[in-house]
């Protein structure tokens, strides 16, 4: 046998096994969300791991969460690339008139009931679609949602670390092919913490805080690495952080005090439920006669507020401080300005105000074998990542999101 046969032969017993083993590998895509992280904090601190997996992906100039700005609305908008009042979650706290009961963040069994959110979150399209999904906490992927809850997930607790939470994601990619998840969400809230305690023009903190996170994301990017699969992660966020003085907070219980109505919510927005229609104009200039930094809104004759799927949700009249203003309950601001002599700080950070200022900017990045390299966007609306992540992971585009494919989809290879 000549030595060109022998290795003639040999190619072709080989190359099946080669050609099997590069087969096209399904994208995966991980969705981790930095909560508070805003815009211009990679810009300002320049942590390492960041700021490499942005030169190797895909940076937006800013994301713009919708309104209100808070944790949940946002959240639940990017995973179901609708807009609040479409999706159900209006706010953090808001009354549901038809059940006759306020949803609030804190309160466990309303938060892990699937009937207070609408939309298909992307991990229930994932596993209505036969597509394995998991979460290591995402706002909605505790409740049934439609009676679909991710194949992996678990109920929020804060106090899990960061570095545990990365460890479950190595060990659902470890998985065998047809239990390990294509879709993965991720969850941390250091940014969003140290943001509301001293406020996001506090380097020292910040810069400290998004070091160790770095960190962490650092271990997480560097142990995908290890990985033969076609994994793409994209980051973001809910929303930004805003500067607030302890003499710019409001007090919401004087301001409403003979007010017939529920209130609900504090912040940047207040919720007015009226007990009586008939009373709306009065209650407003009862509001309006305060003098108060705040502008005041009938839901009814804002033209912004006629396509509301859950328009009952939002309440009568919007109470709505200005710009580096903030409502809050009386008991709450007593025991700030008590405590105040005995805080490291003296400023706070808020959010929830419209999307209209710069500070209320979110973040996207994105790197994988999906995206572009190298490539910087303008700024978009976060009900568009839905339907790019549909894109890429080969799911159906539901007709009812608010989000667009084409706004996205040139960052694609």
């Amino acid at each position: 046998m000549t030595r060109l046969f022998k290795l003639l032969l040999i190619a072709a017993l080989v190359f099946p096994i080669f050609s099997f083993s590069h087969e096209k590998k399904e994208p995966i895509v991980i969705l981790i969300s930095l909560d508070g992280f805003r815009y211009d904090y990679v810009e300002r601190f320049q942590p390492e791991n960041l700021s490499k997996f942005i030169a190797d992906g895909v940076k937006a100039e800013s994301m713009m969460p919708s309104f209100p700005s808070k944790t949940f609305p946002n959240h639940y908008t990017l995973a179901t690339g609708m807009k609040p009042e479409h999706h159900g979650l209006v706010d953090n706290s808001f009354y549901d008139p038809k059940k006759d009961q306020t949803y609030g963040i804190g309160k466990k069994e309303l938060v892990q009931d699937g009937t207070w959110y609408g939309g298909t979150p992307l991990w229930v399209l994932a596993e209505q679609n036969d597509m394995v999904a998991a979460s290591y906490f995402f706002v909605g992927s505790e409740a049934a949602v439609q009676g679909v809850r991710p194949s992996y997930y678990y109920d929020y607790d804060g106090k899990v670390s960061n570095l545990t939470r990365v460890t479950e994601v190595f060990k659902w990619l470890e998985l065998p092919e047809e239990k390990r998840p294509r879709l993965i969400t991720l969850y941390f809230s250091d940014m969003d913490d140290i943001g509301h305690r001293y406020g996001p023009n506090n380097d020292e903190k910040l810069s400290a805080g998004l070091e160790k996170l770095d960190r962490q994301l650092g271990a997480l990017f560097e142990g995908l690495k290890s990985y033969d699969l076609d994994i793409n992660v994209i980051l973001v966020s809910d929303h930004g952080m805003m500067n607030v003085k302890p003499e710019n907070y409001l007090n919401l219980t004087e301001l409403t005090k003979d007010i017939p109505a529920r209130i609900v919510n504090s912040g940047a927005l207040a919720h007015v439920y009226l007990e009586n229609q008939q009373d709306k104009e009065r209650v407003i200039r009862q509001l309006e006669a305060s003098k108060l930094p705040i502008h005041v809104t009938d839901v009814d004759d804002k033209e912004n507020y006629q396509d509301l799927m859950y328009k009952d949700k939002i309440g009568d009249i919007l109470i709505i401080p200005d710009r580096d203003y903030y409502l809050s309950w009386e008991t709450t601001l007593m025991r700030m300005r008590e405590n105040l002599d005995r805080l490291d700080t003296k400023i706070f950070g808020e959010h929830g105000y419209s999307p209209a200022y710069k500070d209320m900017h979110a973040i996207f990045y994105a790197n994988g074998p999906a995206f572009q390299a190298g490539l910087e966007i303008e700024t978009f609306q976060n009900i568009h990542v839905y339907p790019l992540i549909c894109k890429i992971l080969g799911l159906p585009i539901p007709d009812d999101i608010d989000g667009k494919l084409e706004v996205l989809e040139p960052i694609l290879k």
